[in-house]
């Protein structure tokens, strides 16, 4: 592919932030029903298995398809299938894509079902290596090789599911695959709540729930798949041009997008010497990710598409212009996230997850990985946004360097920082880790395109900055309040908490709004046009 050229600075403009945003709030308001049930499945696991012996193996177990997910699915599937795939839909007939479409969908099944078999055969191996600290305890290691067996077949059924995102996104029916993950919620929640009683290791029903919901979340995409005509069939062509270019883009964009899910493997692998401590870092993530799934992901998938045109025709002011509205926007958004988890996350967790066998120690070691999480939430969020403007440019080399260096520093401030810190040290170190990758990608980028208009970014930040002012002050007043001193009044627990959230939004959007923030214009005149349809 050719280099963007920068176009002359008359040249007409053709980013439209409106439908980027409006796409982005689509993909978002779907991915927020997800998340929700997401939140509900982790509270119901909480309440049955709270940080037992049972729970720190299932999550130790959890890991290992979840980080073949991002290499097979997920991450690389959006960075390498759907540049190619739209170029096919684009430039080529209808039939030349449905082509595409199979030979990528029986040469995913072929790779992936391998996959799954090795992993089920080497699972006492992988469980061995992931989980030392389970060596000395041979029931705990036997529990954990169970259920990475029962798991390991939902990686090939979340695949699936991948690709059949990446086909509708590509031609931009959103709202489908970011519901799909509600199938998954609701499967796993159904099994957790009514399967776990016929099994004498109830946990081992979760398990099934993972691998069965995992299906769910592939087959309900299909039915739209179908009615655009693309629906794949067995086509075995591992040769086809398409296929051969989406493996050229994806082969380093594994190690680029999967930085997240081997810097959490490694805090896995060192949490199983602390009691409890894969249990907390998973929940600890699980609420990062509520904030980051709904915006991050959303508007990183809605942004792709046009980064992608921009680059191809060549348009690098445009790409510009694009990726410093991501960027912008996604701190408008991440930046009061990341405070309130890190100045509410205890009353959060007390109130949702402090229930049936999750402790008030529970909590409190919950609290602190999230606490040390959130610190890296503005790099987790920024890094989607960079990552995809490298992809969109075809280079998909670069986040791959940059997620090396991210992952060396993990594991240096992982063995250092664990030593005083104990499991907090380890999400420390992942959230550092993950500000020196996109660090890495802010620089290069900033010298591929030309800039990333900087001044406009400085004031963006600016405004946040004295916005999150009386948002900090809320927080702290809703943290620092004696109710959460008393083991009952839940009800006013609960109260008090929405009021503060609520407050602290209400004063953070009205300082942008007297300070007249082009983020929140963009957003106000989206929910106009809305209601105005509607």
């Amino acid at each position: 592919m050719s280099e963007p050229q920068t176009q002359p600075d008359n040249a007409p403009r053709q980013v439209d932030t409106h439908s980027i945003t409006s796409a982005a709030g689509l993909i978002g308001a779907a991915t927020f029903s997800s998340r929700i049930l997401g939140f509900i499945r982790d509270v119901v696991l909480a309440q049955l298995f709270g940080a037992s012996a049972a729970a720190d193996a299932f999550y130790v177990a959890y890991r290992i398809p979840n980080l073949l997910r991002e290499l097979f699915a997920e991450g690389s599937m959006s960075s390498a299938f759907i540049p190619v795939f739209t170029e096919y839909h684009t430039l080529r007939s209808k039939h030349e894509t449905w082509e595409l479409a199979s030979a990528a969908f029986t040469t995913l099944l072929t790779i992936v079902t391998v996959v799954t078999i090795i992993g089920i055969i080497a699972a006492p191996s992988l469980v061995w290596l992931l989980a030392p600290g389970f060596h000395e305890e041979a029931a705990q290691l036997a529990r954990a090789t169970l259920l990475t067996q029962v798991m390991f077949p939902y990686l090939l059924f979340v695949s699936l599911a991948a690709l059949a995102m990446g086909i509708l996104n590509s031609l931009k029916a959103f709202a489908v695959p970011a519901l799909a993950p509600v199938f998954f919620n609701i499967v796993v929640i159904a099994f957790a709540l009514f399967v776990t009683p016929f099994f004498e290791q109830p946990i081992l029903a979760v398990g099934i729930g993972i691998v069965a919901g995992g299906l769910a979340q592939f087959a309900m995409q299909l039915p739209a798949i179908q009615r655009r005509g693309l629906l794949p069939s067995w086509r075995f062509q591992p040769g086809h041009p398409g296929v051969k270019q989406m493996g050229r883009l994806i082969l380093p964009t594994l190690l680029g997008l999967s930085v997240t899910q081997v810097n959490l493997t490694v805090s896995t692998i060192l949490s199983s010497y602390f009691e409890g401590g894969p249990t907390y870092l998973f929940y600890g993530m699980r609420l990062i990710q509520f904030p980051l799934g709904i915006f991050g992901v959303a508007l990183a998938t809605a942004i792709l598409p046009t980064l992608s045109r921009q680059a191809a025709s060549g348009a690098i002011d445009d790409l510009r212009d694009t990726v410093n509205f991501g960027i912008r926007m996604i701190l408008f958004i991440i930046l009061p996230a990341m405070l309130g988890l890190i100045l509410l996350g205890e009353p959060i967790i007390h109130i949702f997850f402090e229930h049936g066998a999750f402790t008030s120690e529970d909590t409190t070691g919950t609290a602190n990985a999230l606490m040390a999480f959130s610190i890296g939430l503005w790099s987790f969020a920024s890094y989607r946004i960079l990552a995809t403007a490298f992809y969109s440019l075809q280079d998909t080399k670069t986040p791959a360097m940059a997620a090396v260096a991210g992952m060396c520093a993990n594991m240096a401030l992982a063995l250092i920082l664990m030593q005083t810190l104990e499991y907090v040290g380890l999400a420390l170190a992942t959230a550092c880790a993950s500000m020196v990758n996109a660090t890495i990608l802010i620089i290069i980028l900033n010298r591929r395109i030309g800039g990333l208009h900087w001044p406009r970014l400085a004031q963006s930040i600016g405004r946040t900055i004295v916005a999150l002012i009386p948002l900090s002050l809320i927080c702290m007043w809703v943290a620092q309040n004696d109710l959460w001193r008393h083991p009952d009044m839940f009800t006013s627990k609960v109260g008090v908490l929405t009021l503060g959230i609520m407050a602290s939004v209400a004063a953070y959007f009205g300082v942008h709004r007297l300070l007249h923030s082009k983020e929140l214009d963009d957003i106000l005149s989206i929910l106009r046009k809305k209601l105005r349809r509607g």
